[in-house]
């Protein structure tokens, strides 16, 4: 079973915090968090029992190898896919039983992913990939365009709003993956492989804006395999056969 771990928040910039709205509490919990496959011939439990804890500010990586998990773990904390039992609460709401058309709107909201592929629109500049979060919010045209370049400033790509995925290595790529997940001030980055496709140099450049965004006060979920990566985590959760295994926070 996971256990929570409280990172203090003093001395943070209230103003650059994420979605949280200073909130100190649960940004997740599970209890007893299961998905089962029928694969017609046996069933597959991919997720077996998880108690989870991440607190605001966190900064956590799910472990594990291939086929131990993780990846369905992510599925459901992302709202992606729902569980065949037990319950998920993002910010003390239970998600778990909700309708397609609700996790949805809790993605958009809640919610920030990045994803090892960027899953950019290739025929939109940088600064409208990360405006489009924003369109489903309801929010007005200027203050759509004034958001997405404060973001793209923050991730150091300001000068490069004009251009199109195809312009951009695949660090700047990432990197306005990255602004994008930003845009609606979502309560948990949720990072996915977010150097898989991306040389060392490269990635120690994505590793250090995320360490910058923790600074800031974002709480941040790091699925990987790697330990490298793993270890720029504060607190490591190691995931095998649909269990969590260990959960450590880094001394």
């Amino acid at each position: 079973m996971g256990t929570a771990t409280e990172v203090s928040q003093s001395g943070r910039d209230a103003s650059a915090r994420g979605g949280d709205g200073g909130h100190t509490g649960e940004v997740i919990r599970t209890v007893d968090l299961r998905k089962v496959y029928d694969t017609g011939a046996a069933e597959v439990r991919a997720m077996d029992g998880v108690n989870l804890v991440i607190r605001t500010n966190e900064y956590a990586a799910i472990m594990g190898p291939s086929g131990s998990g993780k990846s369905t773990l992510m599925n459901l904390l992302g709202c992606l896919d729902t569980p065949t039992s037990g319950q998920y609460f993002l910010r003390d709401q239970e998600v778990s039983r909700l309708t397609e058309d609700e996790l949805a709107e809790i993605r958009n909201r809640e919610i920030g992913f990045v994803f090892q592929t960027f899953h950019l629109l290739a025929r939109s500049s940088a600064v409208r990939n990360v405006e489009l979060p924003l369109v489903y919010s309801g929010m007005r045209s200027a203050d759509r365009r004034a958001r997405a370049m404060e973001l793209l400033k923050l991730v150091g790509l300001e000068s490069r709003a004009s251009h199109h995925p195809n312009e951009l290595s695949g660090g700047e790529r990432q990197r306005v993956a990255i602004a994008r997940a930003l845009a609606n001030r979502p309560s948990l980055l949720l990072a996915d492989e977010p150097t898989g496709n991306l040389d060392s140099r490269t990635s120690g450049e994505i590793l250090a804006l995320l360490d910058e965004l923790h600074g800031r006060g974002h709480t941040i979920l790091l699925v990987t395999h790697d330990p490298e990566v793993g270890k720029r985590a504060h607190r490591v959760i190691r995931v095998r056969d649909g269990r969590i295994e260990s959960d450590q926070k880094r001394a």
